[in-house]
């Protein structure tokens, strides 16, 4: 398959991938809209093109991994693991309902695919890291990726974890950081602001660093793990500058947390998720 095919199938999962996450929170009426509309190109071109996975074997020990440091953005993985055939789809409708295996933060013990429990912000990345040092251990050919919030780097934690991985030269790890500009509180800028940027911070920290201008263009951050994979000897920092809400009709022009939107709203974000999938599909 071309290159410029394999890019027009994944712009067709990230636009299913979107719907299919606006519906997974729509069926509870209420979440975490914004952080899980960001990362769905990013989900895709991993699940879609990238991931060595087996949804027949999710534990399968010569896996890619992902981790969702990030965990709010549950929804997405939901919506992509469904789509890769991990569980049917419908499951998730049970969304953070009482007895759920779908909950708001993703849990291993409990969702099919999901590598890591997170949820706790900054506790993603010291889990992953050691991920990437056990399986660089066991000499398995396998990557990890982990997904950090601009808002969650933040943590301290976020930089312990960046500071052992560049010391041990964990090549098999890439984070991608979300920097999608607003946390829960505000913008970034306001609430915490980055100095010289996040970019820059993890450069410091040892890190092969790749910007990405537009995180949610699937062939942009396609190219940049490709990059990513020929980097050696150190980890690397995909930084995608991403749109908070994006796609969601009521979330994008807030770029809001969270959301609680009408049933009008939620019907007519999910009307145009429709339509944009149907025009994708058909391009």
């Amino acid at each position: 398959m071309q290159k410029a095919e394999k890019m027009q199938a994944l712009r067709v999962f990230a636009a299913e991938i979107r719907l299919e996450a606006l519906k997974t929170i729509g069926s509870l009426g209420f979440g975490h809209v914004g952080g899980s509309m960001s990362v769905v190109e990013a989900l895709a071109v991993l699940y879609g093109e990238v991931m060595k996975v087996d949804p027949k074997n999710p534990r399968w020990e010569d896996r890619d991994w992902c981790v969702m440091s990030k965990g709010h953005a549950g929804p997405a993985m939901y919506a992509t693991l469904g789509l890769k055939g991990f569980y049917p789809l419908e499951q998730a409708y049970t969304l953070n309902q009482p007895h759920t295996n779908f909950p708001s933060h993703t849990d291993r013990t409990k969702t099919p695919g999901i590598d890591l429990t997170t949820g706790s912000l900054g506790q993603g990345m010291s889990s992953a890291v050691g991920a990437a040092l056990g399986n660089k251990m066991d000499d398995r050919g396998n990557h990890v990726f982990v997904f950090i919030g601009d808002g969650e780097a933040d943590e301290g934690q976020v930089w312990e974890g960046a500071q052992f991985a560049a010391h041990y030269k964990l090549d098999n790890l890439v984070c991608f950081v979300d920097s999608n500009k607003r946390q829960l509180d505000g913008t970034v800028d306001d609430v915490m602001s980055h100095g010289k940027g996040l970019g820059a911070k993890f450069d410091a920290f040892g890190w092969n660093v790749i910007d990405v201008a537009d995180g949610n263009d699937v062939e942009q951050v396609y190219d940049a793990v490709m990059a990513a994979y020929d980097c050696k000897g150190q980890p690397t920092c995909i930084v995608l500058n991403t749109v908070k809400g994006k796609g969601a009709t009521f979330a994008e022009p807030s770029g809001a947390h969270s959301s609680q939107p009408t049933k009008e709203q939620w019907d007519e974000a999910i009307a145009a998720a429709e339509a944009e999938f149907a025009r994708v599909k058909a391009q």
